[in-house]
């Protein structure tokens, strides 16, 4: 079947365009407001107290077989009591097929219903009650099962609380529903609370559990001035947030959209099924006639009718989906249409965007170069004194090793900052001055700089100078460093199949050049424009790839529309990521790739095995009821397990990427060096 990629848009329409006959697929089990019927055969409307009625049911049934031991199988106490657990199991089912022709819809959900019939036909009432038994049994057991999967992923959405403590101008705190929040609002969250909506830290520190924003199983450490989500939870400290968005705008509530969204699409294979479960059900009327004619034999009818019921052929793709949905969800995969876990099985070619996706995207310190008889911890002490008030990503990158390193900073006095060229400041009653070669000796600075500097600028590494005093005490190296992740997903990428990787970036061809070597990509495609990336997508599915584009979604929205796929990362928190993309990865971490790979080949995998189970089932089950090896009990039995088999089958990838789940995600350590 051919593949295209989909546009957002195009999402919409999918997951939002139903007309009155729409079938469910089997699985999804919500109640659309049209009534549609499920295509496995089971309409789900008639199990609104399932277990109940099927246990009372099965009661009379018990019933009828210990009078017949206590007053014979004549007994007319014991066939009312098997004619009432009948009727209490079979009406419901009966009752569904009336609708559906009422609606004009011909489904398989006349197949329960005529072996149900011919079985009251018969005059036997307790085969009649075993056959609904097990039809109504094997229901419940679908439902339980194959919603497990489907409820682990909305067991991640409704850990919002429904309370917030919202702070007032005079310090106090009132308890509001989450609903009454806007932005701006201060809320407080103590120890143990799950955040009410996003926002970021005013004051306090804590440690959060947000596995089910961004699949990081570890805690992650919290500050003033870092972002939280709604539903995460605080392990410890009390901390004050200032709420920047709120009920459905967060996060949360977007991961909430895009899993309901997801649920309803469906894969071009179950629109075929669809299209063709309308012949089934008066092909196998005719092969029950058939018997009928040549045989004269109503249990054999029976049989026939119930095995032809093909609930494990119509469970075997949205079982598989469903599971595959809940094992990405679990590790931060946020999918928005089904079928692209179908369509990433096909993806041969990456094209991965650079500052942000394969490099951290912020800068940070890669080396310290002190003069002789000055201490590394000294120059580094005096220059993020100096920086200290400076927003500049350099001072902040500065600062930052500053802090990792446990080194008590003075206050700076006279501080001043020239945009593009450095900083000037006092510190301890010492002149500093930071930044480019030029700006010291503009201020009056001498020696020769840069002939210890063997850092390559041009290649993307940033140089800052330090004198003290009108002394120069050495220098500063920062650099976008690489994701540590980053070279080994590539390999596991390529061990994987993908046959061709490229980089492509806005940067200069130096600085890509670098990156690429560091993270063993071949092809780079430096100094584009938006319009030279999506040029060079679009030839490279022209020569017959499929291509999947990865990019932080922020400046990259144009190319990711442009591949079969395209996958936003650090989705968390970034609407915009969110829905420049068909996937998004909720956290940075390149390894999820390799495994979304894998996750799409193994559910091909299994799809692929529940369909050949499924065929073979209805095959021989129909060769064997013809023939009457089976008789309707039996075959009410293996029509269970059959269906059964294939749930569990497809059960087996929600445990995907378990190797995963002990990875702390989220920023990458920063690998300082010193010299």
């Amino acid at each position: 079947m051919e593949s295209k990629h989909h546009s957002h848009d195009d999402h919409k329409e999918c997951c939002h365009h139903h007309d009155e006959h729409d079938h469910c697929k089997c699985g999804d089990h919500h109640h659309h407001e049209h009534g549609s019927s499920c295509s496995c055969g089971h309409d789900h409307e008639h199990t609104l107290l399932p277990i109940q009625v099927t246990l009372a049911g099965v009661l009379f049934i018990v019933n009828s077989f210990v009078l017949d031991r206590f007053y014979g199988s004549d007994s007319m106490l014991s066939a009312m009591s098997a004619l009432i657990g009948a009727l209490i199991m079979g009406v419901p089912i009966v009752w569904t097929s009336i609708k559906d022709l009422f609606k004009g819809v011909l489904s398989i959900n006349e197949l329960v219903t005529l072996a149900v019939m011919a079985a009251f036909a018969s005059g036997n009432y307790q085969t009649a009650g075993i056959v609904a038994f097990f039809m109504l049994l094997g229901e419940i057991i679908e439902m339980r099962t194959a919603d497990g999967a489907r409820k682990s992923i909305e067991s991640l959405i409704k850990l919002a609380p429904t309370k917030a403590r919202r702070l007032l101008k005079d310090g106090t705190e009132e308890e509001v529903p989450v609903s009454m929040l806007q932005i701006g609002d201060v809320v407080r969250v103590r120890p143990g609370d799950n955040v009410s909506a996003d926002g970021v830290i005013v004051s306090g520190q804590g440690s959060f559990n947000q596995a089910n924003i961004t699949g990081e199983s570890l805690p992650v450490d919290k500050k003033p001035g870092d972002e939280v989500f709604a539903g995460t939870q605080n392990l410890t400290g009390v901390l004050e947030i200032r709420v920047s968005r709120a009920g459905q705008d967060t996060t949360l509530g977007q991961v909430h959209n895009l899993i309901l969204a997801a649920e309803k699409t469906r894969l071009p294979i179950l629109r075929i099924i669809d299209q063709y479960m309308q012949y089934y059900t008066p092909m196998v009327l005719v092969i029950a006639t058939l018997v009928w004619a040549f045989t004269f034999d109503l249990e054999r009818v029976i049989a026939v009718l119930i095995v032809a019921c093909p609930c494990a052929f119509i469970l075997a793709t949205p079982s598989a989906m469903v599971a595959a949905l809940s094992a990405a969800a679990r590790l931060g995969i946020l999918i928005k249409n089904v079928s692209d876990i179908e369509l990433a099985a096909r993806i041969n070619a990456f094209v991965f965007d650079k500052t942000g996706t394969l490099t951290q995207g912020k800068l940070i310190v890669n080396r310290l170069y002190p003069v002789e008889g000055v201490q590394p911890a000294e120059l580094l002490q005096i220059a993020a004194s100096a920086e200290k008030y400076s927003n500049h990503p350099t001072a902040k990158a500065i600062n930052l090793l500053a802090k990792e390193a446990e080194i008590e900073l003075s206050e700076p006095s006279d501080f001043s900052e020239t945009a593009g060229r450095g900083v000037s400041a006092k510190v301890e009653n010492m002149a500093v001055i930071i930044g480019r070669s030029q700006w010291l000796k503009d201020n009056g600075v001498s020696g020769d700089f840069l002939n210890s500097v063997d850092l390559n600028e041009a290649e993307g590494f940033s140089v800052l100078f330090v004198a003290r005093d009108g002394q120069f005490i050495g220098w500063i190296g920062l650099q976008d460093e690489t994701r540590a992740e980053a070279k080994e997903s590539l390999a596991d990428l390529m061990q994987n199949g993908v046959r061709r990787i490229a980089m492509v970036t806005g940067d200069r061809r130096p600085v890509a050049a670098r990156v690429a070597k560091e993270i063993g990509c071949e092809e780079i495609v430096a100094e584009c424009l938006p319009q030279d990336k999506v040029e060079f997508v679009t030839m490279m599915r022209e020569r017959g790839y499929r291509v999947a584009v990865v990019g932080d979604g922020v400046n990259d929205a144009p190319a990711l529309a442009a591949g079969d796929v395209g996958i936003a990362m650090g989705a968390a928190g970034s609407e915009v990521a969110i829905n420049s993309a068909t996937i998004a990865l909720m956290n940075n971490d390149l390894k999820r790739l390799p495994f979304l790979v894998k996750l799409s080949r193994s559910t091909r995998s299994v799809i692929n095995q529940n369909f050949l189970f499924g065929t073979l089932f209805i095959i021989f089950g129909l060769g064997f009821a013809s023939w009457g090896y089976i008789n309707p009990i039996v075959a009410a039995l293996l029509h269970n397990a059959g269906s059964l088999l294939v749930v569990f089958n497809s059960a087996r990838l929600v445990r995907q990427g378990e190797e995963l789940d002990g990875i702390q995600i989220g920023e990458a350590s920063s690998g300082t060096h010193t010299e």
